[in-house]
């Protein structure tokens, strides 16, 4: 069997990465892939390991073990800065903001790897679109941004480095509901109109598999169940713990089966 090319293979394969906080593993044997133009999830409570996977892809964090290939090309180890620059944009959890910056420096630090100046004028009308807010803002420090205001700037800066892949971290995180909508609805604008891949990471569950196209569930550091969000949305464990199909109280009562669905 011939292995696909660069071009027509997954835009992210990851094999078997193990990483590590000191002594702690807090990844082991994960292995995903993202298809080119598609939007994968991965979900999980807190604390299985979700942020700790897209810390390792965008070079943060250096896996002990396993390979991570961006592109068709190895990353795994390598500078957080040349992975952003081969194409991969990373937002991070709790949007992380130059808060003493104004918004318009802050966009232009998503542009830092480019010289392109009449395409990142464009680029920040395009962005402008998306959010029009920034534009009424642009000379305010990012600091005094409300919270959804400051995600929507963090989504836009990692938009200016024109990803090919975007990773995100619980954009949702603290938003609104209908702020969280907006947030989501610009997410997948960028996917169908832009062609951007996305990992997401996301708590908020029914919202993710709805956006998505393929996910990923995670428990304590280990990929338990992975299936088309469709499926997942049928699956009597993902409307027991995600979707509130079962009051809360019996959450914890039993443990995922060790169970692997694969494509």
């Amino acid at each position: 069997m011939t292995s696909a090319s660069p071009e027509t293979g997954p835009i992210l394969k990851v094999s078997n990465i193990e990483s590590y906080y000191g002594p702690i593993m807090a990844i082991r044997g994960v292995s995903l892939e993202v298809p080119r133009g598609q939007i994968v999830t991965v979900l999980g409570a807190n604390g299985a390991g979700k942020t700790t996977i897209l810390k390792t892809i965008s070079g943060v964090l250096d896996p002990l073990k396993g390979s991570i290939e961006f592109a068709g090309q190895s990353i795994q180890r390598m500078d957080a800065d040349k992975i952003v620059r081969m194409g991969l944009s990373h937002v991070p959890e709790g949007r992380e903001v130059f808060p003493f910056l104004s918004v318009r420096e802050n966009l232009m630090m998503g542009a830092y790897t480019r010289n392109d100046r009449k395409e990142i004028a464009a680029d920040l009308e395009r962005i402008y679109g998306y959010f029009p807010r920034l534009k009424e803002r642009l000379e305010q420090p990012a600091g005094q941004l409300s919270g959804g205001e400051q995600q929507m700037l963090s989504l836009s800066r990692a938009l200016m480095n024109r990803p090919k892949l975007l990773l995100l971290d619980e954009p949702s995180l603290g938003l609104s509901p209908l702020l969280v909508k907006e947030i989501f609805a610009i997410v997948k604008r960028v996917n169908a109109e832009e062609g951007v891949s996305i990992l997401l990471v996301e708590q908020n569950a029914r919202m993710a598999l709805e956006l998505a196209h393929y996910g990923y569930v995670i428990e304590v550091g280990r990929i338990v169940m992975a299936d088309s969000c469709e499926a997942l949305m049928n699956s009597k464990d993902i409307q027991e713990f995600y979707l509130g199909a079962k009051d809360e109280s019996a959450r914890g009562e039993r443990r995922w089966k060790r169970k692997k669905t694969w494509r």
